[in-house]
């Protein structure tokens, strides 16, 4: 799939690395906070790359791009992250053209989800592909595929039950404490980080334990209090985390920080306690597991709690791929419309040139010369003859590429526009 902005060298890919092959550390090697994000994409563009988007959640961290070569894909998301090459190599993917395509629609569609059918991803791609927008990073090719991919999403959405039931990361953390803690109604919760898995998590928590001890702490105290105002809840300053963590039966951890953000030395306490990490990178240190009276979970291990509901969403698989086909055939004929849409509008110019020349032979042998009918006639002829060919290119049962180029000869046609 070549750029139709740039040289016919450039193909477009997608790489990246996901909870497929890649545990919790490594994810979070190649984990890309806002900065860093924009930190790669300006680097992208200093080094000629003309359309890209990156994408970074707990679950995946992708480029999707035109480049010569993967590895200049590869060598920015190395660049601005503390993962390896050599890492990247061990349980990465990179996917080409056609391949790439199908690769972006499974994971926008929450088919390639950890959790299946859950859509969050959808939402981080569209912020990806704002931020790319803005910094002159975004061809008509990959704008106009995101949205067909934002599309599939919402069909499958709406016309299927992949997404039924309350299964997702937050949730399982909740159906997690309740299944371990017994009298989890009377127990001191604390929730640390009010990002959106910190946002979904406390609402389960309110929603399902009908626990009225629940207290939140994060770093920015209004964005705390807002949510806590929403549920009734307690809000603490961040200065006294080691004070609330000392309180607290269960400690839910659902930070951005780039470090641990909890370690061994701030647990105080010998009361039993219960931490769930929902960060990535984790953001509790693992030395806390020295502690014999603290159980650490991490979201890697919530997110491998199956139940019926997730069985059930199994069985919509096909009519959500179904639906993918169905989109990225509009795609693709988009894409092969663009493909042959020079040749035809230099056709077009070729035969119009010989209309003009002639008219104007006609006009100088009439004395009566119709000139409105007569070029009236000319432009309904001209059109026929490139709806005609535009129809021709379009037949799957024809090489597109070699009628092209016959077209090109016979017409000796030279469109100033690259093939897509």
């Amino acid at each position: 799939m070549h750029n139709p902005n740039s040289s016919r060298s450039n193909y477009f890919y997608a790489i990246g690395l996901s909870y497929k092959k890649a545990d919790a550390d490594i994810r979070g090697h190649f984990s890309l906070d806002d900065n860093a994000k924009i930190a790669l994409l300006k680097q992208a563009k200093e080094n000629g790359i003309e359309s890209l988007v990156v994408t970074s959640t707990c679950n995946r961290t992708e480029i999707y791009g035109f480049a010569q070569h993967p590895f200049q894909l590869i060598q920015l998301l190395c660049d601005n992250t503390r993962g390896s090459l050599e890492e990247f190599q061990k349980v990465a993917y990179v996917y080409k053209s056609n391949e790439a395509i199908a690769h972006m629609f499974r994971v926008g569609s929450g088919l390639d989800s950890q959790i299946l059918g859950d859509f969050e991803i959808i939402s981080q791609l569209k912020i990806s592909t704002k931020l790319s927008r803005k910094h002159g990073l975004l061809n008509n090719f990959t704008e106009r595929l995101v949205n067909a991919v934002i599309q599939a999403s919402k069909r499958i959405k709406t016309e299927t039950n992949i997404s039924s039931g309350a299964t997702s990361v937050s949730f399982a953390s909740v159906q997690y404490i309740l299944n371990t803690i017994e009298d989890v109604s009377n127990k001191n919760i604390l929730l640390f980080g009010t990002g959106k898995i910190g946002r979904n998590t406390c609402e389960n928590l309110v929603k399902h334990t009908k626990n009225e001890h629940i207290t939140l702490i994060n770093r920015t105290k209004d964005r705390a209090e807002q949510i806590a105002g929403k549920f009734n809840l307690v809000v603490k300053d961040y200065a006294n985390l080691q004070e609330e963590i000392n309180e607290s039966d269960i400690l839910i951890v659902a930070t951005g920080a780039q470090r641990p953000t909890i370690d061994k030395h701030i647990i105080q306490s010998e009361k039993p306690l219960l931490i769930l990490d929902l960060s990535i990178p984790k953001n509790v240190d693992i030395n806390v597991g020295e502690l014999d009276n603290v159980s650490l979970v991490h979201l890697d291990h919530l997110s491998q709690i199956t139940d019926q509901t997730l069985e059930a969403r199994k069985a919509h698989i096909p009519s959500a791929e179904a639906i993918i086909e169905e989109i990225k055939a509009e795609f693709n004929s988009w894409l092969e419309t663009r493909k042959f849409a020079p040749t035809i509008k230099a056709l077009k110019h070729k035969l119009s040139d010989f209309a003009t020349a002639e008219l104007e032979t006609q006009r100088k042998k009439h004395a009566d010369f119709n000139e409105a009918q007569a070029e009236l006639i000319s432009n309904n002829i001209i059109q026929k003859i490139t709806n005609h060919f535009a129809h021709h290119l379009k037949d799957d049962n024809i090489s597109t590429d070699d009628s092209l180029e016959l077209i090109k000869k016979v017409f000796q046609l030279e469109p100033k526009t690259k093939n897509v």
